[in-house]
């Protein structure tokens, strides 16, 4: 019977004592405390200024990344030196060379890097080049599901549609009217230049 007591006396006096050594933990941890509830609700919150946030200065105006525009219909976009846009399947002319410019976070402006035009959409829609860049030559780019980009105008829409710039399978443009983000003419891979 005596052990039937002590085993059971035994739990009891170790779960009181460690219940009285975390009690008196917590009250010194709670008096060394030097922080208002209010300063304590904002440490536990997410959202404190103090918080460590991602940064997109890269994406607020300067960072400039240097790409071929690979069109999923397997089509380079090109602005010649007259300033025509247009595909090209020559993977060797430095006039599908293109410089990615943000201007503001999901804006961008394109620019050969051979030629010094501005790729531009006008309000119809039409791709066209500039010496000087303008707020017809602000996209927005976005990142497809299927990993291809598209660039659609940031001034101009079309019925309250986004219009984006596409070549069509034979390197034309397409007029950014007729165009979807969904449609494989409007689809491009930002290859690096190797």
């Amino acid at each position: 019977m005596h052990k039937w007591i002590l085993t059971w006396i035994l739990p009891t006096l170790l779960y009181t004592s460690c219940f009285h050594i975390i009690c008196l933990v917590g009250t010194i941890a709670f008096a060394c405390n030097d922080m208002t509830p209010e300063q304590m609700a904002t440490n536990v919150n997410c959202s404190s200024p103090e918080r460590h946030t991602r940064s997109y200065d890269y994406m607020e105006g300067g960072d400039v990344r240097v790409r071929r525009l690979f069109c999923r219909t397997q089509w380079y976009l090109r602005i010649d030196k007259r300033g025509k846009v247009k595909g090209t399947q020559d993977k060797q002319t430095n006039y599908n060379i293109m410089e990615i410019r943000t201007v503001a976070v999901g804006i961008v402006a394109i620019k050969g890097v051979e030629s010094e035009y501005f790729l531009a959409m006008d309000k119809e829609g039409k791709l066209y080049a500039k010496k000087v860049c303008n707020e017809d030559c602000n996209f927005r780019e976005f990142i497809q599901e299927n990993h291809y980009n598209t660039y659609a105008s940031a001034k101009w829409t079309h019925s309250g549609r986004e219009m984006f710039v596409a070549i069509n399978q034979k390197g034309s443009p397409v007029k950014g009217k007729k165009t979807k983000k969904e449609q494989k003419t409007a689809h491009f891979l930002p290859i690096a230049i190797t």
